[in-house]
């Protein structure tokens, strides 16, 4: 069996996985460009001129051309692992680039800010529950009080099958999009191999536990939830 390692290096280092990143989320997340304008929208709530954001997981760019299209106004520090996947949201943003700094690492190389928002988009359930923990922990550190955190990411219920059950419903979701069955498949037996799927409550606990407040469920798509909460 392939390590997680080499999971994450097949996903966001290989050049055909990476040119053809920009239609995955489409295929395989329902609403995908709803939930980015939601998101968008929260954070506006409490976010004014001239706010600055964190985006974990920026790679890509997709959130980042979403919100910086949105609001002309904001400025974005973009934190991601992959050299590859950075030079894909350089790509992505072209101009809007300009509001952009985008840093190569996990939390641990961003800004100290203070910043008024961030993101966590799609990558939460790559990271083991301990990892997770120091992620919320230091994006909370770079929050200034009362700041919107959006996370959004693989989570449903774990017992009693159901795991098995929704996993086949994401497979089931991938080969309606137009993926082809063998695919879809394979990525659901590589998604329940390698990733930290938890149960909805267990998610908000951690947010709860590294200091946010008011934890909201904004999104449920399958598979998928996102949430909104505050610093």
């Amino acid at each position: 069996m392939a390590s997680n390692d080499d999971f994450l290096r097949a996903a966001f280092h290989d050049p055909q996985a990476v040119a053809n990143y920009a239609d995955s989320p489409r295929l395989a997340f329902p609403g995908f460009t709803d939930m980015q304008r939601m998101a968008t929208l929260l954070l506006a709530e409490r976010v004014g001129t001239g706010g600055r954001v964190l985006v974990v997981g920026a790679g890509g760019g997709l959130e980042l051309k979403a919100f910086a299209e949105a609001q002309p106004s904001w400025t974005f520090d973009g934190v991601d692992p992959s050299p590859s996947m950075l030079q894909l949201a350089t790509q992505t943003l072209g101009p809007l680039g300009s509001r952009v700094s985008l840093h190569e690492g996990k939390i641990d190389v961003a800004p100290s800010g203070p910043f008024d928002a961030a993101t966590c988009i799609l990558t939460m359930h790559f990271a083991d529950v301990e990892e997770r923990k120091q992620m919320l922990a230091a994006v909370r550190q770079r929050l200034k009080p009362n700041a919107p955190f959006i996370a959004v990411h693989m989570s449903f219920p774990q017992s009693d099958g159901a795991r098995s059950r929704w996993l086949s419903r994401y497979a089931a979701y991938v080969t309606s999009s137009g993926v082809e069955p063998a695919k879809a498949e394979k990525a659901r037996k590589a998604i329940d191999s390698h990733l930290t799927i938890l149960a909805p409550e267990q998610d908000e606990s951690l947010m709860r536990e590294a200091g946010f407040s008011d934890v909201s469920l904004f999104y449920t798509g399958f598979a998928f939830r996102g949430w909104v909460s505050y610093a």
